[in-house]
């Protein structure tokens, strides 16, 4: 499981560290690490042309003693400073023993920039806020617009290192190199998009840091834990039994996909309450049909309610149950928290960032811009575990003590109609198989975009080739469970140095 901790639980343990090492001996570690990955990247370290941009700080200094490793190997490297008076002054000193160029006022940092192999990105650190400065601009786009590969010190200049936001213009990465432990601006949109490839270099923070982290993101390993197995005692009423309400006249394929989901999610029978039972019978004859309503339609394990759905029938019965229920697309226009707070039974929400800022009485762009903040105000409000579907898909439990989780599996080609139908039947499937509802939606997504990245292979797909590829994923995830095997599913973010 990969874990990122908010900025203030990471200088805390820093300064704990540093207590009990000899001074500069942390920023070693991270130097070291960094000029590594960075050597890496170059190959052939000797001849190889690398700028350094420096900021002012301890994010500046990372960037200078890696930059004088590369030059000690042979690397012709040249430092921009970009605040010349607050640069670290042991940086600067050990770049300059080990023969690296410091551009001065008179020097054109363009030119180099222009003829860089690698481009060390050291403008701002995790403390940076509010994007890139003014005079770090027209540097920061030279570095993007020459063939040189940008190399992150820690996060990506101009990112907020807690929550992800992005309110300004920043360095896009291709690889960033984190210290100690990855942040949660790394992992959550918009700020995850433009950090690249994610390569964590322990430098021993493990030990100092809380035992309980900001945020958290499943791999497969802990996926595979969570999966629900049937005992050789095992029938289709212990596995569960998901009740689903979707679909309408206009919308029968929403009944389609989201049973096409359920049945594949784990739990042992699929029940169906609306108007698509022929469309569903057609194309899933092992559902159990019924025209409802759903207080009448025979007894759940949990209900997954709101494709397709026509003005919310179906709904007040759900939530009257005392079973966990899961809202979904329909089923969450005008909901209102008060009943939603007063349930004995959990509830879980899967809104898009459309219907998110409905429920909060926002706007979409301040929900796609501040991901984290609204999934927890959400969940907060509902008093239900929230998931905020998405490129980087957040679950938050009512109670602001546990992790937000993040999912990072999927592929834009998800973004299909259809597509959160699916996830809608595979995650309440896992609900009625008994899986608590912050797993059950972790696991659910994770699966979900595991699915859609094995069906599209680089290709477009339909929302019913995720539903199909969902055994697939489930192997995948049980299979390296098993044992390692290279490459992972999700992003490559998960490399530690």
């Amino acid at each position: 499981m990969r874990t990122a901790y908010a900025v203030e639980k990471v200088r805390a343990a820093e300064r704990e560290l540093m207590a009990r090492l000899p001074e500069g001996a942390l920023m070693g570690r991270a130097a070291a690490g960094l000029a590594a990955v960075c050597a890496g990247l170059l190959g052939r370290v000797y001849g190889s042309r690398a700028v350094l941009l420096v900021g002012s700080g301890d994010n500046g200094g990372d960037a200078l003693y890696a930059g004088a490793r590369l030059a000690r190997r042979g690397a012709r490297v040249s430092a921009v400073l970009l605040a010349p008076d607050r640069a670290h002054p042991g940086g600067l000193a050990a770049l300059r023993r080990a023969g690296g160029r410091i551009l001065g006022p008179a020097d054109d940092p363009f030119a180099v920039l222009a003829d860089a192999d690698l481009v060390l990105d050291g403008i701002t650190g995790i403390g940076g806020h509010g994007g890139l400065r003014a005079d770090a601009v027209p540097v920061a786009r030279a570095a993007r617009g020459c063939d040189a590969v940008v190399v992150a010190v820690d996060l990506p200049s101009g990112v907020a290192a807690d929550d992800g936001t992005v309110t300004g213009e920043v360095l896009r990465a291709d690889v960033t190199v984190t210290f100690g432990t990855y942040k949660p601006g790394l992992l959550i949109d918009p700020a995850a998009e433009v950090a690249g490839v994610l390569r964590l270099v322990d430098i021993g923070l493990g030990p100092h840091l809380p035992s309980v982290p900001a945020v958290e993101a499943l791999q497969h390993a802990d996926v595979a834990r969570l999966l629900p197995a049937p005992g050789g005692e095992s029938d289709k009423y212990r596995r569960g039994l998901v009740g689903i309400v979707a679909g309408s006249a206009k919308y029968p394929g929403a009944a389609v996909l989201a049973v096409a989901g359920a049945l594949r999610g784990g739990a042992g029978a699929v029940r169906y309450v609306g108007p698509g039972g022929d469309a569903v019978l057609a194309r899933h004859p092992e559902t159990l049909v019924s025209e409802g309503p759903p207080a009448r339609a025979g007894r759940v394990q949990a209900w997954a309610v709101g494709p397709g759905l026509h003005e919310g029938r179906g709904l007040d019965d759900a939530l009257a149950s005392d079973v966990p229920v899961l809202i979904d697309a329909d089923g969450l226009r005008g909901l209102d928290a008060g009943t939603v707070r007063a349930r004995s039974a959990p509830t879980l929400l899967t809104p898009h960032a459309g219907e998110a800022a409905a429920l909060l009485g926002a706007e979409r762009a301040e929900v796609e811009a501040g991901r984290l903040a609204a999934v927890r105000e959400l969940a907060a409000r509902y008093g239900a575990t929230v998931l905020l579907k998405g490129s980087t898909t957040l679950v938050a439990d009512p109670d602001p003590g546990v992790p937000v989780r993040v999912n990072a599996t999927g592929t834009p080609w998800l973004a299909t109609a259809g597509s959160g139908d699916v996830l809608t039947g595979l995650t309440g499937s896992l609900l009625a198989a008994g899986l608590p509802t912050r797993d059950a939606a972790s696991v659910g997504a994770y699966l979900h975009g595991l699915a859609a990245r094995l069906a599209a292979r680089g290709a477009p797909l339909a929302a019913e080739d995720v539903a199909g590829h969902i055994p697939a994923a489930w192997r995948n995830v049980m299979g390296e469970a098993a044992g390692p095997r290279p490459g992972g599913p999700g992003r490559e973010q998960d490399d530690e140095v």
